[in-house]
C-alpha cells in the first residue's frame, strides 16, 4: 500500500494565489527496500496502565494499534504493525533491593526462583499484548534488556562497572527460558512472537541503576544467539533471532570508542569472521539498531545513514531496521529532548528522523521506543499521569505523525523513486512514497511556515488519488477528499495522500 503525506485545502482558488510551488514526481518503476513494519514498544508504562479501568486503557490501545475509522472518516488509531513486548528481568520482584529507584524502570519477570515460571506476572503488559492481537497487529516482538536475576553475575538487573552480566555457563539456561516464554506468553495470549530480540543497546555500560541492562561484546552476543538458536531448535520454536540492536548507528558499520562492539554488520554477517552468526539457524537476516544522538544536523544524519546503507547493501539479502527512537539530547540545538511536547515542533522533527531513516538508511522497518510514558521528556506517543491504578491520557502530535507513515505504510509496501523540485524553501519538503499492489501512499513532510501548492506527476503508470490524511498544529490524521484542481500542503504539517495505481 502506498501513501501520500500532504495536506490538502479544497478550497483552492484564494488559497493558491499565496502559496509557494512544488512538484513532485513519483517514478514506479524504481523502487527500493521493502517495508517490513511500524512499531512501538510497551515498556515501561504498560505494566501498569494494563490494570488500569478498561475504558481508558481500551481508548489507549485504539489509538496505538486500530485501524478502523471514527464517524467522520478520521482514524481512531495510527495502526501499528509491530508491538514490542518486554520481556521483563525480575527487579520489580526485588523491591528497593533491586537497585533501580524508580519503580517504573523496573520490571517483573516470568521465571521464579526454582526455576518454574508464573505466568500471572507482568499482567499489564499481557492485557496490551492481547489488545494489540484483538485490533489485528500482524507482527510481535520480544526484548531482551537484561537476563533474569537469578542468571546475572550480581543478581541484579543491571550490571556492575560495565561488564556483561551473564557468564557463558548460564547461556543455555538464559536460551531456555527465552523459549519457555515464547510458550507460555503464546498459550497466555494466542500471540506467537515473530521475533526475539535477547540483547539491547550492548555499547552500554548500564551500571548506575537507572534501569535494566546488560552490556555485551560482539563475541558474547554471538554466544548467546547460538545459545537461543539451539534452544530453539530443541523446542522446535520458530520465532526469528534478531541481533544488533546498538545503541547507535555507527556501531553497526564503523570502528568507534567500544573495541569489540563495533562493525556489527561484518562481525556478525560476513563469513571469515570469528563471530558469524549470520547462518545459524533462525538468525534473521535483519541488524537492528537505534537512531538516537545521529538525527541533526540533517547533512550529518544523512550522511551516516548512506554509509549505514552501504554497508548493508555489501552483505547478500541483509535488510536494516531501526528499532528504537525517542527524542533524546539537544540535537545540535535543533530540538531539546527534555520536557513532554504534545504540539507540532516536536512531531514535525520526529517525521523529518523518520523521513531520513527511510530514504537515507533504506530502513526496512521504523520503531518508537515508549508508546506510554510518564515522564516529562519527549518518549511518548501517549503520555499518562504517573498513577498506577488510573488516571488521564494525553495524545501528542508525535503520534499522529508517526501515524501519517503506521497507518498507511503496511507491511510489503515497496518504497518507490521520488523528485521534488521545490525552489526558495527555507526547509526543505521531504517527500517519500510507497506501493503496496495497487495502493500508494506518498507522505510529505512540510517544516515551513507556508502552504505549498503541490502538483504531483508520475512515471511508469497512472496514479489516481482519493484521500489526503494531515497532521498540524489544528489537525490529527484529518481527512480530505484529493481536488483535481490542486493540492495545498498545509503550513508545518505532515500528509499522507492515498491512491490506487490504475
Amino acid at each position: 500500500m502506498v501513501w501520500v503525506a500532504v495536506a490538502i485545502v479544497l478550497n483552492v482558488p484564494k488559497v493558491l494565489a499565496q502559496a509557494r510551488q512544488a512538484t513532485v514526481t513519483i517514478n514506479l518503476r524504481k523502487t527500493y527496500q521493502t517495508i517490513d513494519n511500524f512499531g512501538a514498544s510497551d515498556a515501561w508504562a504498560c505494566q501498569f496502565v494494563g490494570n488500569w479501568p478498561d475504558d481508558k486503557k481500551n481508548k489507549i490501545a485504539d489509538l496505538l494499534f486500530s485501524n478502523e475509522n471514527n464517524a467522520d472518516g478520521s482514524p481512531k488509531g495510527i495502526g501499528l504493525s509491530m508491538w514490542r513486548f518486554n520481556i521483563g528481568a525480575g527487579s520489580a520482584g526485588q523491591g528497593k533491593d533491586s537497585g533501580i529507584g524508580d519503580e517504573w524502570r523496573r520490571a517483573e519477570s516470568f521465571l521464579n526462583t526454582d526455576g518454574t515460571c508464573d505466568w500471572q506476572k507482568q499482567a499489564g503488559q499481557l492485557w496490551f499484548l492481547k489488545a494489540a492481537r484483538q485490533r489485528k497487529v500482524p507482527q510481535f516482538l520480544g526484548f531482551v534488556n537484561s537476563p533474569p536475576v537469578q542468571l546475572t553475575i550480581n543478581g541484579k538487573a543491571y550490571a556492575s562497572k560495565g561488564k556483561v552480566n551473564i557468564v557463558p555457563e548460564c547461556y543455555g539456561d538464559f536460551a531456555r527460558y527465552l523459549a519457555q516464554v515464547v510458550k507460555g506468553v503464546e498459550r497466555q495470549s494466542k500471540v506467537k512472537f515473530d521475533y526475539i530480540s535477547p540483547v539491547n543497546e550492548p555499547q552500554w555500560g548500564w551500571s548506575d541503576g537507572g534501569q535494566e541492562g546488560c552490556p555485551y561484546s560482539n563475541t558474547e552476543i554471538a554466544g548467546v544467539v547460538k545459545a537461543v538458536s539451539q534452544a530453539f531448535i530443541n523446542d522446535k520454536i520458530k520465532s526469528q533471532i534478531i541481533i544488533g540492536e546498538a545503541g547507535e548507528i555507527g556501531y553497526l558499520y564503523s570502528k568507534k570508542d567500544k573495541p569489540g562492539k563495533d562493525e556489527q554488520i561484518n562481525d556478525f554477517f560476513r563469513p571469515a569472521s570469528l563471530n558469524y552468526i549470520g547462518n545459524i539457524p533462525g538468525v534473521a537476516h535483519t541488524i537492528t539498531a537505534h537512531s538516537y544522538f545521529t538525527t541533526s544536523p540533517m547533512a550529518k544524519s544523512v550522511k551516516m545513514r548512506q554509509a549505514l546503507a552501504d554497508s548493508v547493501a555489501k552483505i547478500s539479502g541483509l535488510k536494516y531496521w531501526q528499532s528504537e527512537y525517542c527524542i533524546l539530547g539537544d540535537n545540535a540545538g535543533e530540538m531539546d529532548g527534555n520536557h513532554r511536547d504534545p504540539g507540532i515542533n516536536a512531531a514535525l522533527y520526529l517525521a523529518s528522523v523518520i523521513y531520513t531513516d527511510l530514504t537515507a538508511a533504506n530502513a526496512s522497518a521504523w520503531q518508537w521506543w515508549t508508546a506510554i510514558s510518564a515522564y516529562d521528556y519527549k518518549d511518548g506517543l501517549i503520555y499518562i499521569d504517573k498513577n498506577k491504578t488510573g488516571g488521564n491520557f494525553y495524545t501528542s502530535k508525535m503520534l499522529w505523525a508517526l501515524g501519517n507513515y503506521s497507518r498507511f505504510i503496511k507491511p510489503g509496501a515497496r518504497r518507490i523513486e521520488v523528485h521534488v523540485d521545490a525552489a526558495g524553501l527555507i526547509n526543505p519538503l521531504l517527500v517519500s512514497a510507497y506501493q503496496n499492489h495497487k495502493n500508494i501512499a506518498v507522505v510529505i513532510v512540510n517544516a515551513n511556515a507556508e502552504d505549498i501548492e503541490l502538483s504531483l506527476k508520475n512515471i511508469g503508470g497512472n496514479l489516481k488519488y482519493s484521500t489526503s490524511y494531515t497532521t498540524s498544529d489544528m489537525d490529527e490524521l484529518k481527512p480530505a477528499i484529493v481536488s483535481r484542481a490542486g493540492m495545498i500542503v498545509k503550513a508545518r504539517s505532515v500528509v499522507t495522500i492515498c491512491g490506487r495505481v490504475k
